[in-house]
């Protein structure tokens, strides 16, 4: 490292760069992205779009709102359609390509928004998803225009009448569903419907007239277009009138020419992200065998574009698959898979399921996008947190963007450690390490041990959203450790299972195995241990911490504690029953014994526990009871509550909130480890 480099700190968040959403255009010349900046000055997030060439030359800005994303190209190349929150309400615009001086011009002005643009093969119309409820719908097929608030009010007032007209709507509110908030957010009932719009029309505003082609009281999946432009594809709930819409989705076909649709996946499986073929005669998508749901693999299906015979395709490979995209010519697919810590590439070529890897390296994969002359992808390493590469058909793979690399050269990034350990019954566990900066030889270090949420996420040394956490903690002088134990994806469907009624025992098994092993080295101070973690790593962070005394710092981020009151608060409420085999009716003692709670009067070691107060999927209640119990029992304990947050705090948080929250992290493991 030259003298000139620094330790990462907290607030290089700010300096961090991601790219999203790549898209070639269908004449192979561009590639289309999202650019997203942190915005230090507003505490939030800037998305523009950007287009490089996949020849030779640098990236250029095509838009400077800071609130674009979602480019689609039309069939000619020429347009791009994209969502844009420049006015209030996100909407759908156009943008023409290569129009000197040329501005986006909105094709859509619904009034609660408009996303998940695709054109039509021909280019004529584009699908798009609506929110609107059962009032508004009955004013369109009247043929009534909704009346907008009075044009004398800006966007932010107008914004604050809608929010404050919604709030006297649902005052009081009636709740007849699960789950009735998610997000942030209290649901309302502007389901997500999908409309198509002819786009010659919409280049004059005043022509434009969407038409909504669904009215089920549920939200509709972003739509696809059949090759022959006669059919859309989308995803939504069986039964509108039931629960945990995530739960049971299926897929269906509607016409585009009257609207008439038809299911098309039985109630086995839970179905989502329906791909048509380029040649219209397949229909590639996902699903997940409803039967213990959560603990599955991610299977990637085909069947007949009509409908017929379906057929899993990765169940051989037993991995999880990420993005998938059909090949130009309809022979297979390409799609990323999890597997040992990496997201690697893979083909798969239908006449004979063959599967291989196509990119291999120590690496994930996030977006793909395939054109018969090469493949366009983003990617994070051990040593760059993202970027755009672009890997042309029978050559390799080039990078196109460099968003992070001023960064790079002046901070200090630490190398990442592959370890192995054998869990107590002898199952294989795989972990990395990261020395802290300054490492010297001979020397011991404390360790800050992180667990993983899910239960079933796959971390890895190129894990986008924990890059920063990590090289800041090996910053501060910790030896930083991270593994996937048991219920990990990435090692196949029985190791994910195997956490089955056991997240506690299990898993505290083969991560305190990990922590011997890392001690074995020599290189981490068995005095100086801390523990940390999110969601179900929030949940083990305090059974391990209730289980042992050998660490001297906690810090549970967001966790669950209580299974016998977690699925009466989060908006996921069959989860408990299908990752312990129980209803709270059926076997409350066991849940009981199985959860943080019952045990925190043991904790001894120094707690921090961390909450958003908005987190619907695990409600702040969580924390609270967690935190009144170790208090009250003369435990040493503190607690950070977050407002206007929610369970993605940590990853797309407000920017202000993601630094103060890894900063009272590492003070509190300071204050008892170091």
């Amino acid at each position: 490292m030259t003298e000139s480099r620094k330790p990462i700190t907290a607030e290089d968040l700010y300096r961090m760069t991601y790219v999203e959403d790549p898209r070639i255009s269908p004449d192979g010349r561009w590639i289309a992205y999202v650019q997203v900046t942190v915005d230090k000055m507003d505490n939030g997030y800037k998305r523009n779009l950007w287009l490089v060439p996949t020849l030779d030359g640098t990236p250029i800005q095509i838009t400077r709102t800071g609130k674009d994303s979602t480019p689609r190209w039309s069939p000619d190349s020429r347009w791009l359609a994209f969502v844009s929150g420049r006015d209030d309400k996100p909407q759908i615009y156009l943008l023409r390509i290569g129009e000197p001086g040329g501005e986006a011009r909105a094709l859509t002005s619904m009034p609660n928004g408009a996303s998940s643009p695709e054109w039509s093969p021909d280019g004529s119309q584009i699908a798009f998803l609506a929110g609107m409820n059962a009032a508004l719908r009955e004013k369109e097929d009247r043929g009534e225009e909704d009346t907008p608030p009075t044009d004398k009010l800006d966007a932010k007032q107008r914004k604050e009448r809608r929010e404050q007209d919604e709030s006297k709507r649902f005052d009081p509110r009636v709740v007849e569903r699960i789950p009735y908030r998610t997000g942030t957010a209290f649901l309302n009932d502007h389901f997500q419907q999908v409309y198509v719009i002819r786009t010659a029309e919409g280049l004059d505003k005043a022509e434009a007239k969407p038409r909504r082609l669904t009215s089920a009281e549920t939200n509709h999946g972003a739509p696809q277009w059949s090759r022959d432009g006669e059919w859309l594809y989308t995803g939504r709930m069986g039964d509108p009138s039931g629960d945990e819409p995530w739960r049971w989705n299926n897929l269906y076909r509607i016409r585009v020419a009257d609207g008439n649709h038809e299911q098309f996946t039985d109630e086995q499986f839970a179905s989502h992200s329906p791909l048509p073929s380029p040649d219209g005669k397949w229909l590639a998508f996902i699903r997940f065998p409803r039967e213990r749901i959560s603990e599955r693999l991610t299977r990637l299906a085909i069947m007949p574009a009509a409908g017929g015979e379906i057929r899993d395709l990765n169940l051989d490979l037993d991995r999880s698959v990420t993005d998938v995209r059909w090949l130009p010519d309809s022979s297979g697919l390409v799609f990323g898979a999890n597997d040992y810590g990496n997201v690697e590439l893979y083909h798969l070529a239908l006449a004979d399921n063959q599967i291989t890897k196509q990119l291999s390296g120590t690496f994930q994969i996030e977006s793909i996008d395939v054109h018969p002359t090469g493949i366009a992808y983003t990617l994070s390493t051990p040593f760059s947190p993202n970027e755009l590469f672009w890997k042309p058909a029978d050559a390799e793979s080039i990078p196109k963007t460099h968003v992070n690399q001023k960064f790079l050269d002046s901070v200090m990034v630490q190398e990442t450690h592959e370890i192995r350990w054998q869990a107590p019954d002898g199952t294989e566990i795989q972990g990395w390490y990261m020395l802290p900066v300054g490492y010297e030889t001979g020397k011991q270090y404390p360790l800050a041990l992180n667990i993983h949420g899910g239960p079933h996420i796959m971390w890895g040394p190129s894990f986008k959203s924990q890059w920063h956490d990590w090289q800041f903690q090996a910053a501060r002088g910790y030896v930083v450790l991270y593994a996937n134990p048991r219920g990990a994806d990435g090692y196949g469907e029985d190791f994910m299972m195997a956490l089955h009624g056991r997240w506690g025992e299990l898993a505290y098994g083969d991560l305190m195995a990990g922590v011997d092993a890392i001690i074995e080295t020599g290189i981490v101070d068995p005095d100086r241990l801390a523990v940390g973690g999110g969601s179900y790593g929030g949940y083990m962070t305090s059974w391990i911490v209730s289980h042992t005394d050998r660490f001297k710092a906690a810090a549970a981020q967001r966790g669950v504690y209580n299974l016998l009151a977690f699925p009466g608060v989060t908006d996921i409420a069959s989860f408990v029953q299908t990752e312990m085999g129980y209803e709270v009716w059926e076997n409350p003692n066991f849940l009981w014994e199985n959860s943080p709670v019952a045990h925190a009067h043991k904790i001894r070691t120094p707690l921090l526990i961390i909450h958003a107060e908005n987190d619907y999927r695990v409600p702040i209640s969580e924390g609270e009871q967690l935190f009144a119990i170790v208090r009250r029992n003369g435990g040493t304990v503190k607690m950070v509550r977050y407002q206007r947050e929610g369970h993605e705090m940590t990853r797309s948080g407000e920017p202000e909130h993601r630094v103060s929250n890894l900063t009272h992290i590492i003070e509190w493991f300071d204050r008892y480890c170091l």
